[in-house]
């Protein structure tokens, strides 16, 4: 983060497409509530915050078509360093939160 992927600039966080996140029912995400749907996923890393997107326009390749007014749902997160270096992204989903990973940095999201 800062490097390959600026701070402050939409990340699309997956390979060539967003990630798409789905959900048959309404959760919270970080205690904002987000309504069953398909979403893309991204990311703006900050230093020391970072914002978490869920955009309506599902599938999207890379984030050239990312519009901000399609947005569902943004959160602040507070990522922090790895124990690891990590060198492909991984999402790691348990009970109550996701964890994206990548390179030397985690983003925990709380997920209910």
């Amino acid at each position: 983060m800062g490097g390959l992927v600026p701070f402050n600039e939409v990340w699309r966080a997956g390979a060539n497409n967003a990630t798409t996140f789905e959900t048959d029912k309404e959760i919270t995400v970080e205690g904002a509530k987000l309504p069953a749907g398909k979403y893309s996923f991204f990311v703006i890393p900050g230093k020391e915050f970072s914002t978490i997107i869920f955009n309506k326009v599902a599938e999207q390749w890379g984030a050239y078509k990312y519009e901000e007014s399609q947005d569902q749902l943004r959160v602040k997160v507070k990522q922090k360093a790895s124990a690891a270096l990590t060198e492909s992204l991984v999402y790691k989903v348990n009970k109550d939160n996701v964890t994206l990973s990548w390179e030397k940095w985690d983003f925990p999201i709380k997920v209910q």
